[in-house]
């Protein structure tokens, strides 16, 4: 299988080339990706573990589905493939924006769109990237990331904080 290619982007979120995946990761160029946060009847959101064989915060936890936008995709269309790809969630539009997170050192050098929807699963988890996943509450999760930060990914520490801002 071909390796992925990147759009690589300004800190304006401009593209100004393509990269393989290695070659992004290992200079640090900045990309794109997503975030969705799949939320149930109940207001619990599915939370995936990512799989020890990850290249990048392998065994953390975080969102329901996420992953890298390919060179020519755009950020909707990526959120409707991951979910699809991840945990076999078919959705017929892409899923609501949330807000948006600049390329740092957290997000791995990606801007990163942070969208949500709704569903109840179950979910048929991809082996390769995810390990387990589970439904967790917000005051559950506040209370888990209070305890072991180190235990989730950076990207979602960033977006869980983000999220409890949109509340206030």
């Amino acid at each position: 299988m071909a390796e992925e290619v990147f759009d690589v982007v300004n800190e304006r979120d401009e593209v100004i080339g393509r990269e393989t995946r290695s070659e992004v990761h290992r200079r640090g160029l900045m990309h794109r990706a997503v975030h969705v946060l799949v939320f149930n009847s109940e207001g619990k959101v599915f939370l995936q573990k990512r799989s020890l064989k990850k290249d990048r915060q392998p065994g953390l936890w975080d969102s329901s589905s996420s992953g890298h936008v390919d060179s020519g995709e755009d950020y909707d269309a990526c959120a409707v493939r991951e979910l699809g790809e991840e945990i076999g969630l078919r959705v017929s539009a892409p899923p609501l924006r949330l807000f948006k997170l600049p390329a740092s050192a957290e997000t791995d050098q990606e801007h990163v769109w942070v969208y949500c929807c709704e569903a109840e699963g179950p979910f048929s988890l991809q082996a390769e990237e995810i390990e387990r996943g589970g439904w967790f509450s917000k005051d559950e999760i506040a209370h888990w990331i209070q305890q072991s930060p180190n235990e989730f990914a950076t990207a979602f520490l960033l977006i869980w904080k983000s999220i409890n801002q949109l509340k206030s």
